[in-house]
Order: structure tokens, then C-alpha cells, then sequence
């Protein structure tokens, strides 16, 4: 028994010997630790030119708020001066189908806001603009994989009469209908937060 118990005595003390002073020590790497890169599909160009095309979009959905045509017209040519200005030929590293769905999108959010220009009544005006915003989203905003500022897709269920409804594109949540506006002949500004949210756009 005296020389079981001296034995392991004596494996213990060897396994401590090991441990403690013989085992090589590895040191951890004390050095600037790697951040993982963070890759965007499109450059910070293409981003900028969708976001500054999409704030004369939104001035001209304010502008409507207003029932202010001059300001929306104004709003609408610089609106089309951007979309001329997003360099699309960057999606052509992805696919080409990518590019042409995306180009042919713009083609007709281009002709609806052209056909804005030459209104002269606001009603026949925010027929074309709904008409905008139906190509933008979901057309355009899928097929380039949107990366900006998340924005919102609301809708009012009676923008041209009590069974035509519309969507418009709105960077927050709190509906201010540009269909029905602040001056409506008929509705005054009663109507002003008639709709809903209908959908969240949501960037990268």
C-alpha cells in the first residue's frame, strides 16, 4: 500500500515538473487584430446618385402636399436631370440582364415624369406621379438591390376617388398624402393623413 502511494506521489510531482516548467508555452498574438472588410455591390457614387434623385423625388411629393404645381414641376426637371446622372453602366459587372431591366425601368420612370412636365392640371400631375413611383418601386429598387436611407412605400385607398387607389415613396413613417394634399377641393386638409404604410424599403 506505502509503495502504491509513494509511486503515485512520485507521478504526480512528474506530471507538475511537466506542466509547470517543462511544456513549451505558446503566446497569444498580442498584435492589432483584422476587422472583417465590409463590401458594398455598388459604389458610393451610384449610391449618392440614387439618394439625390430619390430627395427631388421626395420634394416633389411635398410639393404635391402643397398643392403647389410650380414647385412640383421644378422639382420633376431637376428629379429627371438625376436620373441621368446615376451611372448604370456599373451594373453591367453583374449581369446583363441586371442593366437592361434597371435601364428600361429609369426609360419609364423618365416618360411618366416627362409626361408630368406638360400637365396643367394637378389631378392629371399625380396620375403621372403615382405612375413615377409604380416604376421606381418595386421596378427599379429590386432590380439594383437598393442601398440607401430606408424609405417607405405608403398607399391611400381613395387618391383618385373612393375606389382608385395610389402609392407614393416617403422617408419616414407619418403619412402625409400628397394625393389628397392640404387645399383638396373637396376634402380641404381633412384628409391630409388618410393612408397607410404599405411596405419598408429597406437599404443595405
Amino acid at each position: 500500500m506505502r509503495r502504491f502511494v509513494g509511486l503515485l506521489l512520485i507521478l504526480l510531482v512528474g506530471f507538475a515538473v511537466y506542466r509547470f516548467y517543462i511544456k513549451p508555452k505558446y503566446k497569444s498574438d498580442s498584435g492589432p487584430k483584422m476587422t472583417p472588410i465590409a463590401l458594398k455591390e455598388h459604389t458610393e457614387l451610384f449610391n449618392k446618385s440614387v439618394d439625390k434623385m430619390m430627395l427631388a423625388y421626395l420634394d416633389m411629393k411635398n410639393a404635391f402636399v402643397e398643392e403647389d404645381t410650380g414647385r412640383a414641376k421644378q422639382s420633376t426637371q431637376i428629379f429627371i436631370a438625376l436620373l441621368d446622372s446615376v451611372p448604370l453602366q456599373e451594373l453591367k459587372k453583374d449581369t446583363t440582364s441586371i442593366f437592361e431591366t434597371a435601364q428600361s425601368n429609369l426609360n419609364d420612370v423618365r416618360a411618366n415624369a416627362a409626361s408630368l412636365l406638360t400637365q396643367s392640371d394637378i389631378n392629371e400631375m399625380r396620375k403621372d406621379f403615382s405612375m413615377v413611383t409604380e416604376m421606381l418601386y418595386p421596378s427599379f429598387f429590386k432590380t439594383i438591390n437598393y442601398e440607401g436611407p430606408q424609405l417607405y412605400l405608403q398607399n391611400c385607398p381613395m387618391a383618385f376617388g373612393d375606389d382608385q387607389p395610389a402609392n407614393w415613396i416617403s422617408n419616414n413613417t407619418q403619412v402625409v398624402n400628397p394625393y389628397l394634399g392640404k387645399q383638396h377641393p373637396k376634402y380641404k386638409a381633412t384628409m391630409l393623413h388618410c393612408g397607410s404604410v404599405k411596405d419598408s424599403i429597406r437599404g443595405k
